[in-house]
């Protein structure tokens, strides 16, 4: 509904006609030049410049275009850092995300800019046989759009405030595929540094048997049974088929990392002789704890999305309040008149639609924000157990069953040499000394992988907890990580 309110103020050409123009000239100008001046108003609302300063502090990777960026070169030895800061800066999944966090900054203004709607001027010219002077036939209006209602400033700033909680949701949401990111890629590294020592092990034991074998086959000349022989033929023919078949599953991770960096699947990509240190936690399990359920990216992207559906409640009851529209007319000296237009709302069922659809929808986030925030804590502490199993295991073989083994093969081979133990007993030797030796790097990359997966949870590189949660402070997050 329309309510349309004028003041019109008529007046002769002459005795004061010229004042009385002036002044309404003067009028429409100052209100007119106002209003196109409150075009470039943005009502934006408390937290703007904060998020300004976190997407201009992570956009300096991502802002140059892919064919102009400088992308470091991979050294021929690339250790995990390398291959990790090469992905953020490559990935094109993470730039992604971080235009998407962009675009959705990009609509605080779009949606708190007032006046939200255009001016609108207006010219007309009276055509009459009267002896009148031509500008007192002209008639010059200015107003708004009458097409678009002009919203109270309240409605436009909370509707900056609902689209900086979707800006903050999608900073939340970059975060995340950072860490996703940065996860995947740890995990692929690991499996190839693993499969490499895999590979290492596979070359001493097929060293050690084509060994046996010289020996065995010396033996068989000298009179010996051929039963040994045949054994260390088959054992060295079975070791080098296992070798083969990893050297192939390895050339097929490394390129599948390589994708994941953006290079050519057939780049090389070479790794260390050993496998990579642990990696230090300075907290405690309570801490990390503590840390992963408050710095969680995704349930940060829910908590945004609760407020943001929150602030859309409250925006769907403003559209209670009615609008105003001003407008200004001259009519050469005759007349000038200001006139509003208020706009009542009338479709009421559809507001307390559109109330009860945005509570809904809060309703729903508050839901899987509370399960969410269950399951990522469940599943945090399930691999902090783990990752703490793969350190037991990696300690206890270490120190106990790795030298065990050691003497085990050592006393075997003087006793096969002495001929007091048969070549069966000899080859079960080693392939227990070649099984520990494979346990101890699998539990190795196990622990380093249940880590990769607490970091992603948490939100936090592992390296920053044990400082960030010490001093009180929520751990930092960079997004081209380099240590």
């Amino acid at each position: 509904m329309r309510a349309a309110w004028q003041h019109s103020d008529l007046q002769q050409p002459a005795n004061g006609g010229c004042t009385a123009l002036s002044t309404a000239c003067r009028a429409l100008a100052i209100a007119l030049g106002l209003a196109t001046g409150l075009g470039g108003c943005v009502l934006a609302p408390h937290g703007t410049g904060d998020e300004r300063v976190k997407l201009n502090a992570a956009s300096p990777p991502f802002e140059p275009r892919i064919d102009s960026r400088q992308l470091p070169e991979l050294p021929a030895i690339a250790t995990w850092q390398d291959v990790l800061s090469l992905a953020f800066l490559a990935n094109g999944e993470l730039e992604s995300s971080y235009f998407e966090w962009k675009a959705a900054f990009a609509r605080i203004d779009q949606a708190a800019t007032w006046p939200n709607t255009n001016v609108a001027l207006s010219f007309g010219y009276m055509f009459s046989p009267g002896n009148m002077k031509t500008w007192d036939r002209t008639t010059i209006g200015g107003g708004f759009d009458s097409s678009m209602n002009l919203s109270l400033p309240v409605k436009t700033r909370t509707a900056g405030k609902v689209a900086l909680d979707a800006a903050r949701e999608a900073e939340d949401k970059f975060r995340a595929v950072k860490f996703d990111l940065q996860r995947r890629i740890l995990e692929a590294y690991l499996d190839l540094a693993l499969t490499e020592e895999l590979i290492r092990i596979d070359r001493d034991n097929l060293t050690f048997l084509k060994l046996l074998s010289d020996s065995a086959s010396d033996r068989a000349e000298a009179g010996a049974p051929m039963q040994d022989l045949f054994k260390a033929l088959i054992e060295s023919e079975t070791a080098q088929n296992d070798l083969a078949g990893l050297e192939a599953k390895a050339m097929a991770m490394r390129g599948e990392l390589n994708g994941m960096l953006g290079r050519e699947p057939s780049a090389p990509l070479g790794l260390p002789a050993e496998l990579p240190a642990p990696r230090p936690m300075a907290a405690d399990d309570a801490a990390l704890i503590a840390v992963a359920v408050a710095q969680n990216p995704e349930l940060a992207a829910l908590a945004q999305q609760v407020a943001g559906r929150s602030d859309a409640v409250e925006l769907a009851r403003l559209a209670y309040l009615p609008d105003i529209i001003p407008s200004a007319n001259i009519t050469g000296s005759l007349s000038q008149s200001l006139g509003a237009m208020l706009m009542l709302p009338t479709k009421r069922p559809a507001i307390r639609a559109a109330i009860d659809e945005a509570q809904s929808l809060t309703r729903s986030s508050e839901a899987m924000l509370r399960q969410t925030s269950q399951d990522r804590a469940a599943r945090f502490v399930a691999d902090l157990y783990l990752m703490r199993n793969a350190e037991r295991e990696s300690h206890l073989y270490r120190s106990r069953v790795v030298p065990a083994a050691r003497q085990l093969v050592s006393s075997s081979r003087n006793s096969y040499a002495a001929g007091t133990i048969g070549f069966a007993d000899l080859i079960d030797s080693e392939r227990m000394f070649i099984s520990v030796r494979r346990m101890v790097a699998q539990s190795q990359i196990e622990r380093e992988q249940r880590l990769a997966e607490l970091e992603a949870l948490a939100g936090v590189d592992i390296e920053t907890m044990g400082t960030q949660t010490q001093a009180g402070g929520p751990p930092a997050v960079d997004t081209a990580r380099a240590e």
